[in-house]
């Protein structure tokens, strides 16, 4: 003979009681592997962070000192054309000079 409808509705009843009892347990596991995620997460990105700051420094002070070898290799070339124009003055002003004198 079947069980009584309400035989079986106390029994439905008690299955899911049982399954909400296990459900703290279940969430307090759950909570921990948050955590533990959360933290490796953290460690993580603290580690790339700072991989990638020690690449932007290395990339900055290159950067850096091909921007001096720059400006270095500029003004010489600019104190080679300020001799060259300079002479080239010098010598007007010499054929300038001679110019008035044989006048």
């Amino acid at each position: 003979m079947p069980p009584s409808p309400l035989t079986r509705r106390v029994q439905i009843l008690e299955e899911k009681v049982e399954s909400l009892e296990r459900l703290p347990a279940r969430i307090e596991a759950l909570e921990l592997q948050i955590l533990q995620f959360r933290q490796e997460v953290r460690v993580e990105l603290s580690a790339t962070r700072e991989g990638l700051r020690g690449k932007f420094r290395a990339e900055i002070q290159g950067l850096e000192t091909r921007l001096h070898a720059l400006i270095a290799e500029g003004d010489a070339e600019t104190r080679r054309d300020m001799r060259v124009l300079h002479e080239e003055v010098i010598a007007r002003i010499a054929t300038i000079g001679e110019g008035g004198r044989s006048a």
